[in-house]
C-alpha cells in the first residue's frame, strides 16, 4: 500500500533511488499525481526547509533531499500536466548584474520548488531588463533577486525601477536577500520583501503565491 509518509521520509534522507521506487508503485496503485506531490515530496522538503532555517541540517542535505525530490517529481510532471495540476505559482530567480555568485541563488530556487513553485532561473549577473522580461514571459507573479556584494546589491533598485517603467510593479512582488542585504536596505529601495535565508525566502513567496 503506498504510503505518503515513507516517501516523505525517504526524501529527507535524500534516498533518490528509493523515492522514485516509492513514487512509481504509488502510481501503479492509482494515487493521484497531485497526492504523492503534496502529501509526499512537498511534505518531505516543508521538513527539510523547516530543519534548515532551524540550523538543524546543512547545505549538502538539502541538496540531496532536493535530488530527490526532483527524481519523484520527474515521474510525476507528464501525470500532473495530464490531470491539468498547476504549479502553486511561477518565481523568476537570479543574482544582479556583475555579481556572480550562485550558491544563495541556488539555495533559494531548491526552497521555492519544495514548496511546489516553478522557478525560472535567469542564473548570474542578470539585468534590471531582464527580469522584468523574464516576468512578462512567463508570467510570473514573484521576483527574488539575490547579491553577495555591497557593490551589486545597488543593482536591485534598479530592478524596481525596471518593473515601475514596464508597468508591472503592481503585479510582481520584488524579494531581496544576501549577505550585505538587510531589511532597512529592502525598505529603502521600495522592494516587498527582505529574507534572511532560503527557507524564509520561500515560506514568503508562497504567501505573495495565494
Amino acid at each position: 500500500m503506498a504510503n505518503m509518509k515513507e516517501i516523505s521520509k525517504q526524501l529527507q534522507m535524500g534516498k533518490a533511488k528509493v523515492v522514485q521506487e516509492l513514487v512509481q508503485a504509488a502510481l501503479d496503485e492509482g494515487v493521484s499525481a497531485q497526492v504523492i506531490l503534496e502529501e509526499g515530496l512537498l511534505d518531505g522538503m516543508a521538513v527539510i526547509g523547516e530543519k534548515f532555517k532551524n540550523n538543524e541540517v546543512y547545505v549538502p542535505e538539502v541538496l540531496v533531499a532536493a535530488r530527490a525530490m526532483n527524481k519523484g517529481t520527474e515521474l510525476l510532471k507528464p501525470h500532473l500536466a495530464q490531470a491539468g495540476v498547476k504549479a502553486r505559482g511561477v518565481a523568476v530567480v537570479g543574482t544582479v548584474q556583475g555579481d556572480l555568485h550562485d550558491i544563495g541563488k541556488n539555495l533559494v530556487k531548491l526552497m521555492l520548488e519544495g514548496k511546489g513553485i516553478q522557478v525560472v532561473d535567469l542564473g548570474v549577473d542578470v539585468s534590471p531588463e531582464q527580469f522584468v522580461d523574464a516576468v512578462i514571459e512567463h508570467n510570473a507573479q514573484i521576483i527574488c533577486c539575490s547579491a553577495l556584494l555591497t557593490t551589486t546589491m545597488g543593482q536591485m533598485r534598479g530592478v524596481v525601477e525596471a518593473a515601475e517603467a514596464r508597468n508591472i510593479r503592481n503585479k510582481v512582488k520584488i524579494m531581496v536577500g544576501g549577505a550585505p542585504v538587510t531589511q532597512s536596505f529592502c525598505d529603502s529601495i521600495g522592494a516587498d520583501c527582505y529574507s534572511v535565508d532560503a527557507a524564509s525566502a520561500a515560506d514568503a513567496a508562497l504567501g505573495f503565491c495565494s
